[in-house]
């Protein structure tokens, strides 16, 4: 039988996998301790991850000039007083949309942060609406 991963629905690891994997955002989670834990989309990312990276601190997967702002999230994280954090660059003609957020319990106590980074170039397109 395959492993269980502890959830109400009983998913496996395959189709939790899977699952992660098809989201239409890369999502990479660091730790209450600022180690990169997990991250979905090997390969197909738009910031490329390797596996080399897990057991990281966040710190050395940024570039050096923007250490000061990831510590600066990560300290508002820690401290409760902020939950998200939004950033968007233009990328080869692309609008990337960057989110930063606090992953807590129940009792509202830090367990790490979500980075959440998807390609919104054709949303920010779409107009009226299409129905099912």
């Amino acid at each position: 039988m395959p492993t269980r991963i502890s959830l109400p629905s009983g998913l496996s690891r395959k189709e939790m996998e899977a699952l992660l994997n098809t989201l239409p955002v890369d999502i990479t989670f660091v730790d209450s301790k600022d180690t990169v834990r997990y991250f979905n989309k090997e390969g197909s990312r738009i910031f490329a991850r390797t596996p080399a990276v897990i057991g990281r601190k966040v710190q050395q997967c940024h570039p050096p000039k923007s250490i000061g702002k990831v510590n600066k999230i990560l300290s508002g994280f820690k401290s409760g007083k902020s939950n998200v954090a939004n950033f968007w660059i233009n990328m080869k003609g692309r609008i990337i949309y960057i989110r930063y957020f606090a992953v807590r319990d129940g009792a509202g106590r830090y367990l790490g942060c979500l980075e959440a980074t998807q390609d919104i170039t054709d949303i920010k397109r779409i107009e009226g609406e299409k129905r099912l």
